[in-house]
């Protein structure tokens, strides 16, 4: 499994296998069921979390309990909740697994720590680190300004196999719109073949 995570890497730093074995020497693949907590509200997070099969999500209830979803996180993308890694501060969010899913769990330091092996992994945080800064300004932007069915596209093309792979409720909660408003949207795109 660890190989998988290897070739990630590799399209991304460039890594000997010396390398690769030094930096991943401690780290462990952990096994989360279909619905498993792995984060509470109010929990202090030391981990970040690299999927290598199966789904995992970042979500906050608001007062009146309705779900708010704010990330999803297919194979190989890297989940996180910075209050704790960063700031060692309470999260305000959940995260669970949407999938029975397999994931590395990574120390909050894991790329502090490698970049004195690999020291282009700081370069690749910079990176990480700024493409999630543009993420989240698109997304604020899209809640902000765009059309239901402009929201459901961007979700499509940032999430291409996932709408067979999460329940509907789930992605309006993503796009901040009802379920009744993502089901009109997504007849009005089969209606024009759009839909994929």
């Amino acid at each position: 499994m660890l190989q998988r995570f290897k070739e990630y890497l590799q399209t991304k730093v460039t890594i000997t296998d010396e390398q690769f074995g030094l930096i991943t020497a401690h780290l462990r693949i952990k096994d989360f069921d279909k619905g498993e907590m792995i984060l509470m509200k109010g929990e202090v997070s030391s981990h970040v979390y690299f999927v290598l099969e199966g789904l995992l999500r970042s979500y906050s209830i608001d007062s009146k309990g309705k779900t708010h979803i704010i990330q999803f996180a297919p194979e190989q993308w890297w989940l996180s909740e910075r209050n704790g890694i960063l700031f060692n501060e309470e999260s305000e969010f959940f995260l669970d697994a949407v999938e029975a899913t397999k994931a590395i769990v990574l120390p909050k330091d894991f790329i502090m720590e490698s970049s004195k092996v690999v020291p282009c992994m700081a370069d690749l945080n910079n990176t990480m680190l700024n493409n999630a800064i543009r993420f989240m300004q698109r997304r604020i932007n899209m809640l902000l300004s765009a059309t239901a069915e402009e929201r459901y596209l961007n979700f499509i093309k940032l999430y291409p196999n996932l709408t067979l792979r999460v329940p509907q409720w789930m992605i309006a909660s993503y796009l901040g719109i009802t379920p009744e408003s993502l089901s009109r949207v997504r007849k009005d795109l089969a209606h024009r073949n759009f839909l994929t």
